[in-house]
Parts: C-alpha cells; structure tokens; sequence
C-alpha cells in the first residue's frame, strides 16, 4: 500500500433517489429560521448558514452557551414559542423565501411551527437540511447508537490534518476547534449520521461507518428489529462505489448481522482484536491515554497514540482512522493526527485531575454506553473507588431498559442516582428513578434530586468521580468542578 491508503476511488455523484430540486430550492433562499436551534445538531447547521452571511433566527426554550454563541455570531434568537417574536424578515412576507428548519423533538403544539405552516413556508426537519448540504459532497457518515460523536469529529480532525481538510457537522464541540462545525473548501464532508427519527435515511454517503447497534429509541423504532432494518436501509444507501466500515463485532459470515446482503465493499474494525482494522499492542501510559500500533490491510503504524484518554477513544480512533484511510487520507499524518487531538466536550471530559481526585463528564445515557464508560474509566484509574452520578433521560428509555441501566450502573463502587429528565417526553405513569435504583447491586447507593447533588458530594470520600447524563446535568459541571476544588483546599 502507498503512503496515500485509499481503498478504492470514490464517486461523486449523488444516488439517484435524492431530488436535486431540493437542492436548488435551497439555493434560492434568503432567510433561514431554525426553531430548536440551540440543539446541537441544529446549531451547527445555523453556524453553516451565519457562515455563507445567510441571516439567521430562530427559537429555543432555554439560552444556553450554545445560544449565547449564535448570538454573537449573528443570530436573532429568542427564548419564548410565540409568533408575534419571529422577526419580520422571517415571516414569509418576502415571497416565501425563508426555510424553516426545526428539530425532530418539535411536538406538535409548537405555535411557531404550526405559523409558519399555515404561512406556507418551506419547513424542513434537520436532517433534510442536513441531506441537502452533502448534495455533490463526497460523504463520509458515522452511525452508531453510541459512539459516533467522538467518532465522527476524530475523522473531521483526521481529514483536517492528514486528508486536505473537510466541512463538518458535529454532535458535539471538538476541543480542537472548540465548535460543532468545521468549514472547507475540500469536497468531503463529514457527518454524524442520527438514528433517532429515521433522521440518516436523508444522507447518502460513500463512506458509512457504524460503530454500533443497539435497542434504541424505541419510542421511535417499537423494537430492536425496527432499529437494524433502518440501519440497514442507511447502508444501501450508500453511492455504488462506497464503502462500509464497521465493528467487527456487528458482522458474521462477511456481512453485517443486521442486513440480508451487502452489495458494497466492507471493512471490519476492533479495539484490539484481528480486524482489517485494529490496536495491536495495547499499553496504556500515564494519564490515562494508550500506544499501539495501527494494523491496516496494507501496513502497520507503530507508536501511535490518542491525545484523549481511555480505551474506548482508542476503539473510535480506529473506526475513524479506517475511513479515513479508504477516503484516501495519508498515512504519513495518521500518527500526527491522532496524537494531536483533544476530544469532545463531555465525552469522557476530564474537568477536574488532581494526585487525590479526578472528576470526568460524559454524555452517556444509554446502558450500553454506560457500560463502556465506566469499563473505560477504570482501565485508567485501576483499584480506584469510582462514584457515578447518573441523570436518566427520557422516561421512556428508563421503562424500557431499567434492569439494563441497573446492571451497567452495578459496575461503579457507589452510585448518586437523580431524576428523570424528560426531554421531549411527559411524564409517564409509575415511571421514576426507582425503577433503576430498587434493581443496582450496590451497598453504596443514593437517590436525590439535582438540587441536592452538591450537598451529597460534599459528604462522599471521593478518588475519581463522574457524571452521565445527557439531560441538564451538563450545567452543573462547573458548578460541581468548582465545589471539588474547594472542598480539596
């Protein structure tokens, strides 16, 4: 293999199912209004449009860093759902020539989303959006119900430094750049590829990794079943001279397990197991990071190592460093790239490291997630005791996968267990933290409400603490940082 590892050229050329008229609808635009746009999602797409001085607006229910940020940039945001604050330019009198954006967790009392319907204006969910934009782009996708955050924006920092750079839309701020969206004029594109609301059946890559595949949003998809035909939808998806990275664990027999047939090229990746791709010679060093060397079907990359800690970034940097390779990256920089990068905000974040304390913040809220967080935090903090704060999400996903949570939560040495964040969902009828609490194996064990947290903490003999939720608990990091830092004075 040369020092340039593409696989196999790639096309350029769109599949046949998406409608270019789309494409030239959104060319016409003048205004775009996002409602939801402090999503992460959402916001990076605002920051595209603010970038090409298309004006922005848009609505959310709470201001936050990320809204503070649009604002900055430009964006009209408010913080009320009422028509009469949607800025003039935006309401459809120019001609119809404002496109409405909106999230997908959008129900459907939204007053401002029922105006601008029955204003006859364009409106479009995310992910359309999204499609849109990666019309004509050579498009590298990562899927996965976990994973594909730090896993995506490892391939946007890999294509940066080794790859001739690439436009990127992030679930998460890469530390590196400290944004959600990174801007090129390389014809690549990075993606991350959301599941939830079928929303990655608008994308069409030619390069797809999928980094898992578990029950998920059943709210959504009914069953595991539901979850892996669309998955598998998404794959065929891809443009005729496409490929498909995926764990290895998720194939058999040379096909995925969740499809019937594969009709496209496919490369298997593992942490450390043969694979096409894989870390051999795993070590871990100080701090909590790791060397090996990068096996590929062509050459192995001795001494490398992952600038973020944990063995579980070590597994994403392979599933990126794979696509990357068949997107054609040079493998002279692979090294360089991996090694320089700093991860993603509350993706295993270190926000607090001390010879007596360590306090790391991580999105994970799902029980699979869990696992391989807590599993991946004490591979670097072997004999420590670790206390986990978990903030459970959706009240449908704690009905449905309560003995699940309990099992991966069992593995911390004490567990501070807070309520039920709702998100988009209401409340459901005997659905509470209990559930998950009654079933964890742990002596050490407490349950309380998010007002409380400091006053626990303070109370605990703490060596490596962490938090998991992807709820509200994120802002209470700083709050929760600093208590430490007093506390250890």
């Amino acid at each position: 293999m040369s020092n340039s590892c593409s696989l196999m050229p790639l096309t350029i050329s769109a599949s046949a199912t998406i409608h270019y008229s789309l494409f030239t609808a959104y060319s016409i635009m003048k205004n775009v209004y996002f409602i939801g746009i402090g999503g992460i999602g959402m916001s990076a797409l605002a920051r595209y449009y603010l970038h090409r001085r298309i004006p922005v607006a848009g609505y959310d229910r709470v201001r936050t860093p990320l809204t503070e940020a649009l604002e900055r940039e430009g964006a009209l945001v408010h913080y009320a759902d009422s028509e009469e604050l949607i800025p003039p330019a935006f309401r459809g009198s120019g001609g119809g020539d404002t496109l409405v954006v909106y999230t997908p967790a959008v129900g459907g009392d939204s007053r401002e989303l029922g105006f601008f319907r029955r204003s006859g204006l364009r409106t479009v969910k995310r992910a359309e959006a999204l499609g849109a934009l990666a019309l004509g782009k050579r498009l590298l996708a990562v899927a996965g119900t976990h994973g594909k955050t730090t896993t995506s924006t490892l391939l946007a920092h890999i294509m940066t430094v080794a790859g001739g750079g690439c436009t990127a839309f992030l679930g998460g701020i890469a530390k590196n750049y400290g944004a959600n969206l990174l801007l090129s004029d390389s014809p690549f594109m990075v993606a991350e590829a959301d599941e939830y609301d079928r929303s990655f059946l608008r994308l069409f890559p030619d390069v797809a990794v999928v980094t898992s595949l578990d029950a998920d949003h059943l709210d959504v998809y009914g069953s595991l079943g539901e979850v892996e035909r669309a998955f598998a939808t998404f794959v065929n998806q891809l443009k005729p001279a496409g490929a498909l990275v995926v764990k290895k664990h998720l194939t058999r027999n040379g096909k995925p397990t969740f499809m019937q047939s594969l009709s496209h090229r496919m490369y298997t990746y593992a942490l450390d197991e043969p694979a096409d791709f894989y870390a051999a010679n795993l070590k871990p060093l100080e701090g909590g990071c790791y060397s090996f060397d990068l096996r590929t079907p062509g050459q192995t990359l001795c001494g490398c190592t992952v600038g973020a800690p944990g063995w579980l970034n070590v597994e994403n940097a392979v599933a990126a460093s794979a696509a990357a390779c068949v997107a054609g990256a040079d493998l002279r920089r692979l090294p360089q790239a991996l090694r320089s990068f700093r991860g993603v905000q509350r993706r295993l974040d270190v926000q607090l490291s001390t010879p007596q304390l360590t306090y790391i913040d991580d999105y994970a809220h799902h029980p699979e997630e869990l696992r391989a967080a807590i599993a991946s935090i004490r591979g670097m903090f072997p004999g420590k005791k670790l206390t986990g704060v978990f903030q459970p999400h959706l009240y449908s996903r704690t009905r449905d996968f309560a003995a699940e949570f309990a099992e991966s939560l069992s593995l911390l040495n004490e567990l501070v267990l807070l309520d039920i964040y709702p998100a988009r969902e209401k409340p459901i009828d005997g659905v509470t933290s209990a559930l998950i609490f009654d079933r964890v194996r742990l002596e050490s064990k407490v349950m309380c409400a998010k007002n409380d947290l400091l006053s626990i903490l303070r109370s605990r003999d703490l060596q490596v603490l962490a938090t998991f939720g992807a709820g509200d608990i994120d802002a209470m990091v700083e709050n929760i940082r600093e208590e430490l830092i007093a506390n250890s004075a």
